[in-house]
């Protein structure tokens, strides 16, 4: 289970992110990524190639929902030399976009709508989506869990177990209490941006990456 270190606050990547990486790139965290929004082009190109130089692998997150957004945001990813696009609703123009291009996606499963993103549906039709979008050749699937109306540890538990592929479980990650249900749950990835720069684990940002590394990787009792 890797930690996936996003540099956004309430689904935006915030405007110090190069700051912050170089800041933070000697920490434990090997997967970083961020939002879609609001850096220019020249600026995200910029911070993923410092990312790639630094030997992390590397995620856009789009926050989007319309075909046409999702394939806008696909193309940055790939102008980025990104390696992993999460988000957007599935379309295959996106997956087909993807393999030409050679990215790996990891769509959003269920109902998701508004920024900060909010997840409706039921359990059972999220790992049927998910079923559907890796047979047609998804990397894996973008959930997320406590962004769910409904019961996001159970969501999480069920969705991980039954989708044979890797997830990330992205969004609202802010307290130990809930760094104990993903490593029960134990998908491929989760995400943390808003509450490393809220505190929630420490006084630095580069402490807290560590002390959750360090945390995941604590055997669960």
């Amino acid at each position: 289970m890797e930690l996936i270190v996003m540099l956004t606050y309430n689904d935006f990547t915030v405007c110090n992110a190069p700051q912050i990486f170089k800041s933070c790139r000697d920490s434990k965290a090997n997967y970083w990524g961020f939002k879609e929004h609001p850096l220019p082009l020249a600026d995200m190109k910029q911070l993923y190639t410092e990312m790639k130089r630094c030997g992390k692998t590397t995620f856009l997150e789009v926050v989007a929902y319309s075909e046409d957004e999702g394939l806008a945001g696909a193309e940055m990813c790939a102008e980025c030399g990104c390696d992993i696009l999460m988000g957007t609703s599935y379309h295959d123009s996106i997956m087909q976009f993807c393999n030409r291009h050679n990215l790996r996606y990891m769509p959003f499963v269920g109902e998701v709508s508004g920024r900060p993103s909010i997840l409706e549906g039921t359990i059972d039709g999220m790992i049927a989506q998910a079923r559907e979008y890796i047979g047609k050749g998804a990397f894996g699937i973008d959930l997320l869990g406590y962004r769910y109306t409904g019961d996001a540890p159970l969501l999480n538990r069920t969705f991980v177990s039954q989708v044979p592929a890797p997830v990330c479980i992205a969004g609202s990650i802010d307290s130990y209490k809930r760094l104990d249900e993903v490593k029960e749950a134990n998908p491929w990835a989760f995400t943390i941006g808003s509450a490393f720069f809220e505190g929630c684990f420490g006084a630095t940002i580069r402490e807290q990456i560590d002390k959750v590394c360090d945390y995941i990787n604590q055997p669960v009792l």
